[in-house]
């Protein structure tokens, strides 16, 4: 059931899409969740959306009957790949809308809206230089550590990935790698967990399993080691946020995590210094794998940090509401 290298490299040779823009999260009440973000890092750049001082346009909040990632923007290279994408939804029986530079379909799983643009992402100024004391080598001399000076709330640079849980595992990972276009980085046990992207992150996806299709967690990048700590720990001030497991740093993609719920009930990942993948050919031909298992290299939870997630991570309480709304929905 899971993709073999082969049919994976013809795809790999396309860099059609090149960007994850924006997400759109569906909840029960959403002027709840966008004064959360107000409070921890984004900026209301327009009227509902959320945005950074690089990219003003992030996240948008939308009223749901349950809690789901409602839509996802995305970013390809040329009109061609627009029409390549286009092409390649029809052949899978799936209806799409667009001109030359627009595509937008339903994902057949999951049933959040897809728009993909002709464009790219807007870049990323540098991360501030942070003066580190070493053995042999002292950067910073008779001042206090910059977290020590500045306590405020870091501000969030991007939503960098989201996770979504499916029992439709296959069908999932076959949509988005062979019908989008997105480049898989590394799976664990032949397929049990895929991480797949769209720009030089590890991820800017994972699939994994779950009872019902669902979103597992958005994750937004901070600078550094520093800033997920401070992020996390100024959203703990706020009596509705809970930990749910952090700091750790990630085997597969290398990031410094810190997870915790919004207000809303969703996972929320701050995350900093993830693997970046800039020559495909070396990372497919040297470090990615589709069969990571056991204690065969970093399959694990994480190389320092909680190694256990708690039941909570992979099966949050409200499932059975998801299942049910889904359902009444008509959604698989």
């Amino acid at each position: 059931d899971t993709l073999t290298s082969n049919s994976l490299m013809s795809y790999y040779s396309s860099m059609a899409l090149n960007g994850l823009l924006d997400i759109q999260i569906a909840v029960s009440n959403p002027q709840e969740l966008f004064d959360f973000w107000l409070q921890h890092g984004m900026s209301a750049t327009s009227d509902g959306v959320l945005g950074t001082p690089d990219r003003p346009v992030q996240m948008q909040i939308s009223e749901g009957s349950y809690r789901h990632l409602s839509s996802m923007h995305l970013s390809c290279e040329t009109e061609a790949d627009i029409a390549a994408i286009s092409q390649r939804l029809t052949d899978a029986g799936l209806t799409s809308t667009g001109d030359s530079t627009t595509v937008r379909c339903t994902d057949p799983i999951f049933g959040h809206s897809i728009v993909i643009d002709v464009g790219s992402p807007h870049s990323l100024t540098p991360t501030q230089t942070r003066a580190f004391n070493g053995p042999g080598e002292r950067t910073r001399v008779n001042t206090r550590a910059d977290a020590v000076l500045h306590t405020e709330s870091p501000i969030v640079r991007r939503v960098g990935h989201v996770v979504l849980g499916t029992p439709y595992l296959a069908e999932a990972v076959d949509f988005y790698a062979n019908v989008l276009g997105y480049r898989i980085s590394d799976q664990i046990m032949k397929g049990f967990a895929t991480f797949m992207r769209v720009e030089s992150d590890h991820h800017n996806l994972m699939i994994q399993p779950g009872p019902t299709s669902y979103l597992n967690h958005y994750a937004v990048e901070v600078d550094d080691i520093d800033a997920v700590g401070l992020a996390g720990s100024n959203a703990l001030k706020d009596e509705r946020v809970s930990s749910v497991i952090g700091v750790g740093r990630h085997n597969l993609g290398a990031n410094v995590f810190w997870y915790l719920q919004d207000p809303s009930g969703n996972m929320f990942e701050f995350f900093s210094d993830m693997d970046q993948i800039v020559d495909e050919e070396l990372w497919d031909r040297v470090h990615r794998r589709l069969d990571w298992e056991g204690e065969d290299g970093p399959s694990g939870f994480s190389v320092w940090g909680p190694t256990d997630p708690p039941e909570v991570f992979f099966s949050p309480p409200d499932l059975p509401a998801i299942a049910a709304a889904r359902e009444a929905s008509g959604l698989k």
